[in-house]
């Protein structure tokens, strides 16, 4: 009779729908649903790419998007954009790169690339984020150990998901952690016969502050592991040429494997991978993100290398984001705002506050201010912070800069003196 009862209860117990946890747990920022949907989350920006374009119905000051150089709406990409999709169609080609998607763009592509961050080979990604998962779980298996940055971004938390590598992380930029985490992954390799892989950034995108890599690389000698650089938001921003974070630093060579995405400075869909030419050979032919998925479209792949080669000829480009964002930083300090420890065009502007005074100072900058820009607030920052996340590129202008620091000013003393209530904005108005 026991066991009858018993096996009713786990009868009972397990019989869940699965579905059912969505309804009493939304994630971490589903949570913010009703306020955030469609406002702070998922918000819709209209017209062409541009500073000003948009929102709900008003013109806003966009500072919410990555094109770093200004290339999304550069008339000679929107041409050659334009004739690669009339003459090939975004189809072509159809198939995986192994399979029937291999195109003498794609190679022409990843000649250029490696040869433009310092590279002996490079292979084109469909995606960037997949394929720094993909990337990850390829180069480490179950006797190594990987050591990575806590700041490190989502896509390559994912990938330190998939593998079965013991794995270390150390506190961000701290280089006396990162040597006790080397200790740690130097005595299980030493007996399991394994590497090490050291991950970390070269712009962290949401400060805005350089991965120490020069000061990394100088602990290779010690304990022989091979560095990968996420460098998403400093290819085409950071160093004399653009090649990145890497370059800016003067190591550039010690990077054994370099990993860009287009959907920053190139203003696209895709990225790359650079690195030994053996090493790129064997990611060619074991990175499943790849072998089983579409190639990048020919449109977009003859579109990456108008944008490459604008890069690396149009050096203005990069001057002028330069000067907007230093001009922008400048302004923010000198008006006594925290900006954190960026040292990239990413500029966070940090205030206090609630979730509560945060939707009220949102909905002041946008309706009356004409202002767009990201907001980010707890769990990605701690309680009671705000970050405004201010993406500068070369198409805007100083006078846009100094309308947004005197914008700033106003809705800062307005938090100060407390007169944003205590009540979630309603967006509806």
């Amino acid at each position: 009779m026991f066991l009858i009862i018993l096996r009713a209860l786990i009868k009972t117990n397990t019989d869940v729908d699965i579905f059912d946890k969505i309804k009493k747990n939304r994630g971490a920022l589903g949570q913010y649903q009703e306020q955030a949907d469609g406002y702070f989350m998922f918000p819709k920006l209209e017209g062409e790419i541009a500073p000003r374009m948009k929102f709900m119905g008003r013109e806003v000051l966009n500072w919410s998007l990555n094109n770093y150089l200004g290339l999304a709406n550069h008339p000679e990409v929107r041409k050659v954009d334009a004739e690669a999709a009339a003459q090939y169609g975004l189809a072509y080609p159809m198939g995986a790169r192994m399979m029937s998607g291999q195109t003498t763009m794609h190679e022409k592509f990843e000649q250029m690339a490696a040869e433009f961050v310092g590279k002996e080979s490079a292979y084109l990604l469909n995606y960037g984020y997949q394929g720094m998962v993909s990337i990850i779980d390829c180069l480490a298996g179950r006797h190594d150990v990987i050591v990575y940055d806590s700041e490190s971004h989502a896509c390559i938390m994912d990938g330190l998901r998939m593998v079965l590598s013991k794995r270390f992380v150390f506190a961000h930029n701290d280089m006396k952690n990162f040597g006790k985490q080397l200790e740690h992954a130097q005595n299980i390799v030493a007996g399991t016969g394994g590497g090490i892989l050291v991950i970390t950034e070269g712009v962290f995108g949401m400060a805005g502050d350089l991965g120490a890599l020069d000061k990394i690389v100088a602990f290779k000698e010690k304990y022989k592991f091979r560095l990968l650089v996420d460098d998403a938001h400093g290819i085409g921003t950071m160093g004399k040429t653009g090649a990145g974070t890497g370059e800016h630093f003067g190591v550039q060579d010690q990077i054994d494997v370099y990993f860009a995405t287009f959907a920053k400075s190139f203003a696209g869909i895709g990225g790359f991978v650079a690195g030994d030419k053996d090493v790129i050979s064997y990611l060619r032919f074991n990175l499943r993100s790849q072998i089983y998925a579409k190639s990048l479209p020919m449109a977009m792949t003859i579109g990456a290398i108008k944008r490459l080669e604008i890069i690396k000829t149009h050096p203005e480009l990069r001057e002028n984001l330069w000067k907007i964002a230093h001009a922008l930083q400048k302004g923010f300090r000198e008006a006594g705002f925290d900006i954190g420890k960026t040292q990239s065009p990413v500029t966070p502007v940090f205030f206090k506050g609630g979730l509560a005074q945060t939707t009220q100072l949102i909905k002041d900058l946008r309706k009356n201010y004409g202002i767009f820009c990201s907001v980010v607030i707890y769990p990605v920052v701690p309680r009671g912070v705000i970050m405004l996340r201010i993406i500068p590129t070369a198409a805007h202008t100083p006078e846009d800069v100094n309308y947004t620091i005197k914008a700033f000013t106003e809705v800062k003393k307005k938090l100060e003196s407390n007169a944003y209530p205590d009540v979630m904005a309603d967006f509806r108005d």
